[in-house]
């Protein structure tokens, strides 16, 4: 599955088919049922640059992307999420964070074993709690996303709630660098065995992320270097944001 994952990442419009080829190639002799099996255990479908993690509701409210054309040139203007799944020695749990769009600093995140909304809205909180409320809160429309719970909590802060079209990955671009990052410098890179090392690691790489891994798009100086230079009145100027629980 760990295999699978690493390969999703470089070959996303790869299907169980190509899958079983290329894995073929490299050794593991295994079958297309099988693979099929796995990519959909772990909510990977080919065709869109992007896992299946986040499932619409027909009976949930979507709402329109705001983004488009909009130039973001502070913090707390716009904030994104997103959910993936990570990978561990036996088994995987699920990642959802939150993302200030300006600055990439990761402002919040969660880990689930579930796909409700329950550990999304947590994130969620926590982010607002810390940092304020953004301007805007963009994420696709997966149901975890869509739902009751979320976006009240987002309606109730005063935000405005923008939503990627149907299949369009690009319009979230932003977190799913953060994924390719975290996972080819974090997550492959060990025999992760439980829940709660996983924790300890993924701690250990966001405050990494945030406040020491130079980023390209800001001539290396740091995402919450940055977060905090702009930082909007009132939220306190903290270093990094907690472990999650």
């Amino acid at each position: 599955m760990q295999r699978i994952d690493e390969l999703f990442m470089e070959l996303p419009f790869f299907g169980s088919r190509q899958m079983r080829n290329i894995l073929r190639d490299e050794g593991h002799f295994v079958g297309r049922n099988r693979v099929r099996r796995l990519m959909r255990k772990m909510g990977l479908m080919a065709v869109y640059q992007k896992p299946r993690t986040s499932q619409p509701h027909p009976q949930h409210k979507t709402y329109p992307y705001l983004l488009r054309g909009k130039a973001i040139t502070k913090p707390n203007q716009v904030w994104c999420a997103d959910i993936t799944y990570i990978p561990m020695r036996r088994g995987f749990l699920y990642l959802v964070a939150i993302m200030d769009w300006h600055s990439r600093a990761v402002l919040s995140w969660r880990l689930s074993n579930t796909m409700d909304a329950d550990f999304c809205v947590a994130a969620l909180e926590e982010a607002m709690n810390r940092y304020g409320v953004p301007d805007i809160f963009n994420t696709d429309q997966g149901s975890q996303f869509t739902s009751y719970e979320f976006t009240r909590t987002l309606r109730q802060a005063g935000a405005k709630i923008s939503m990627d079209g149907r299949g369009r990955w690009m319009d979230n671009v932003m977190i799913e660098r953060l994924w390719r990052s975290l996972k080819y410098e974090c997550v492959y890179l060990r025999e992760i065995e439980t829940g709660s090392e996983l924790r300890r690691t993924l701690a250990w790489w966001f405050e990494f992320y945030n406040n020491r891994r130079p980023h390209k798009t800001f001539d290396g100086r740091k995402p919450m270097e940055i977060y905090q230079q702009f930082k909007p009145e009132g939220v306190p100027p903290l270093a990094c944001p907690r472990k999650a629980a």
